[in-house]
C-alpha cells in the first residue's frame, strides 16, 4: 500500500498536465496508466490544437518530428457542397501534431517535475471512506498482483470511460453516467495520398445529415501527402456505423484514389457541456472524464490540459489549507466554468440547433449567410453570435418558407446568450449548485423542444 498526495488515474494530456502542475509545486504525485511508458500518447483522435492553448498554458509549441503541420483555419462546407466559409483567427490558428510524440513529451514533463509512474496498471475502482474518495484499488497487469494507492486527492483523468467517476456513489456528488445522445461515435484513418491535398493551410469540415448525422466529415492535413480523415456521428437512437459510412461515402472519392492507409481506429467523444460538478470530497475529474471537449468540433486535448492545470492548483491549495472535501476543491469547478465552460455551454446549445437542422435548411443557411463566416468564428470563441435575423431577413425568407427556420436561430442565439451568462455566474460553493443547475437544464430543455425539427 503506497500513499500520495495526489493519485492520477490516467496519463493522457489531461492526466500528465496536472501531474506535472502537482509535481512542480512540490506535492507526491502519482500517475496510474494501464499503457507501458512507451505507449503512452498513442490514441485515435482529430489530431489538432489550437495555437492558444499553448500560450495560455505556457508550453512550448509543437516543432521538430512533433510538429506535423501549422493550421491557418478551418473550411467548412454546406451538405450539398455548393457553399464553403473559410474561417479564420486567432482562436482557429493552430497545430496538426504527431498525438505520440506530443504525449510523450507531456510526460516526460510529468516525470521531470518529480510524478511517479505507475504504467500496466489498472484502476479498478475508487476507495471510499466516510464518504470521500481516499485512494483507488489497482491491478498490475504484469503481475496480477492486486494493490491499494492512496491518496488525500484522486484526479480521474480516465478519459470517456471514466472509471472512476463511474463508479461513485450518488452522495459524491459527481454525476455517474452521461446520455448516449450527448455522444459522438467516430472513426478516423491517418491516409497517405498520392498528392498533398490542395489547401493544406486548412482542416476541412463537411456537414451532411444523411451522411454524418448529428455530426461531420473531417480531413485535415498532416505532414507532406498525409491526411487525417474521419466521420463522427451522434449516438442518437440507431445510429449508423462511422467507419461504413466513411468508406462508403468519403474514401471513395477522388482525392483517396490509390492511397494507403497507415493507421485507423474508433473512439468515443463527449460532445457536450462539462459535468454541472466535477469535484466531491477526495475526488475531481478532468479531460473527456469530465466531458471538457468543444461540443461542436470534438476538441479536446487544449480544454482537457486546462481542466488538468486548474485541478492541480485546487489540489496545491487544498493542501494548504489541510482540508481535501468538496468545499475546498471548489474553486477547480468555479474557474474552469467561468472560464472554457463558459465556451462549451453556448456551444452546446448551438450543437442542438445543428443536429436538428436538415440538410436542407443548412444549404439555405450558408447560401443566404443567415449563418456567416463571422458567426461561426465568434461561436467557436464563445462570443456572442447574433446571425443575419433582421427584420428585412425575416420578411425575405417569409416567402422561402423559411421562416420556421430563422425563428430556430433567433431562438439559439437567445439561448445561447442566456446560458453562457449562466455559466459566468457558476455558484461560489456547492450548496448554491442545485439552483444553477436546475436554471441550466431548464434552458436545455427550452432547446430541444424549440429547435427540435
Amino acid at each position: 500500500m503506497e500513499r500520495f498526495d495526489v493519485v492520477i488515474v490516467g496519463a493522457g494530456t489531461a492526466g500528465c498536465m496536472a501531474a506535472k502542475t502537482a509535481a512542480e509545486k512540490g506535492l507526491n504525485v502519482c500517475l496510474i496508466e494501464r499503457k507501458k511508458s512507451h505507449d503512452i500518447g498513442r490514441k485515435i483522435c482529430g489530431d489538432a490544437i489550437g495555437k492558444h492553448h499553448f500560450d495560455e498554458l505556457g508550453l512550448a509549441p509543437p516543432s521538430g518530428e512533433e510538429l506535423e503541420r501549422k493550421i491557418l483555419g478551418v473550411k467548412i462546407f454546406s451538405p450539398d457542397e455548393k457553399v464553403s466559409f473559410t474561417v479564420v483567427g486567432e482562436g482557429l490558428h493552430g497545430y496538426l501534431i504527431n498525438r505520440y510524440l506530443f504525449g510523450q513529451r507531456l510526460l516526460k514533463m510529468a516525470l521531470d517535475s518529480g510524478a511517479t509512474l505507475l504504467d500496466s496498471t489498472h484502476a479498478l475502482e475508487p476507495i471510499i471512506e466516510n464518504g470521500s474518495v481516499v485512494g483507488v484499488s489497482a491491478k498490475n497487469l504484469a503481475s496480477g498482483e492486486k494493490m491499494k494507492v492512496l491518496g488525500n486527492i484522486t484526479i480521474d483523468a480516465s478519459g470517456y470511460t471514466a472509471v472512476l467517476r463511474s463508479k461513485l456513489p450518488p452522495e459524491i456528488g459527481v454525476d455517474q453516467k452521461i446520455d448516449k445522445s450527448e455522444v459522438e461515435a467516430c472513426y478516423r484513418e491517418i491516409r497517405e495520398l498520392k498528392n498533398e491535398m490542395d489547401d493544406s493551410n486548412f482542416c476541412q469540415i463537411y456537414l451532411n445529415q444523411a451522411i454524418a448525422p448529428g455530426g461531420y466529415v473531417w480531413i485535415f492535413p498532416k505532414r507532406d501527402k498525409y491526411v487525417n480523415v474521419g466521420l463522427g456521428v451522434a449516438m442518437k437512437g440507431r445510429f449508423p456505423n462511422p467507419k461504413q459510412r466513411l468508406y462508403a461515402n468519403v474514401l471513395n472519392q477522388k482525392m483517396f484514389e490509390n492511397s494507403r492507409i497507415v493507421d485507423g481506429g474508433a473512439w468515443f467523444v463527449p460532445t457536450r457541456r462539462p459535468l454541472y460538478s466535477m469535484v466531491g470530497n477526495g475526488i475531481m475529474v478532468i479531460g473527456d472524464a469530465a466531458c471538457q471537449v468543444n461540443p461542436i468540433h470534438g476538441g479536446g486535448i487544449g480544454p482537457s490540459m486546462t481542466g488538468g492545470k486548474l485541478a492541480a492548483e485546487a489540489a496545491v491549495l487544498a493542501h494548504e489549507k489541510g482540508n481535501f472535501n468538496a468545499e475546498t476543491l471548489w474553486i477547480y469547478n468555479v474557474q474552469y466554468m467561468r472560464g472554457y465552460g463558459v465556451k462549451q455551454a453556448g456551444l452546446d446549445i448551438f450543437r442542438i440547433l445543428l443536429q436538428y437542422c436538415s440538410d436542407e435548411d443548412l444549404n439555405y443557411a450558408m447560401k443566404y449567410k443567415l449563418i456567416t463566416e463571422g458567426d461561426l468564428l465568434k461561436a467557436s470563441l464563445g462570443a456572442e453570435a447574433r446571425f443575419n435575423i433582421t427584420d428585412a431577413t425575416m420578411r425575405i425568407f417569409r416567402g422561402l418558407r423559411r421562416l420556421g427556420f430563422l425563428m430556430k436561430l433567433r431562438e439559439a442565439s437567445s439561448m445561447m446568450k442566456r446560458v453562457r451568462e449562466l455559466y459566468r455566474n457558476y455558484p461560489e460553493n456547492p450548496r448554491e449548485l442545485e439552483k444553477w443547475k436546475m436554471q441550466v437544464e431548464a434552458i436545455f430543455q427550452e432547446a430541444k423542444s424549440k429547435l427540435k425539427p
